[in-house]
């Protein structure tokens, strides 16, 4: 399986369940690893034959817009549906994390991996 990862992406989103976590917005941390599509990319040397990080980091910067994510999990499943059917990985794992959110850890999230079903 040949891989795209993106690491340490910074995006600020809306997400948890505490009264104070609803009103505000919060730096989290993404790393993405996404299976391409095809080989085809590796004979053609195009970008439309692979997927485009710098697309796919819109797309996700956009969804954290659109909404509050009670859980982080529910966040980290919601990018991993957005890289499947969107952007047609057929397999990716999303790994979240708050940064800051407990005061004796750096780093607070999930990792989730997904395939697409046919």
């Amino acid at each position: 399986m040949d891989i795209i990862f993106l690491r340490e992406i910074r995006l600020d989103a809306r997400v948890g369940i505490y009264k104070r976590e609803k009103a505000i917005t919060q730096t989290v941390e993404l790393n993405l690893d996404l299976a391409l599509p095809s080989e085809r990319v590796f004979a053609s040397g195009k970008v439309s034959d692979t997927i485009d990080y710098a697309v796919v980091i819109e797309r996700i910067r956009a969804a954290l817009v659109e909404q509050h994510y009670g859980l982080v999990e529910n966040l980290a499943e919601h990018v991993a549906q957005i890289i499947l059917k969107e952007f047609h990985a057929p397999w990716v794992r999303v790994s979240i994390a708050k940064i800051g959110a407990q005061r004796s850890a750096r780093r607070v999230g999930v990792v989730i991996e997904r395939r697409r079903v046919k």
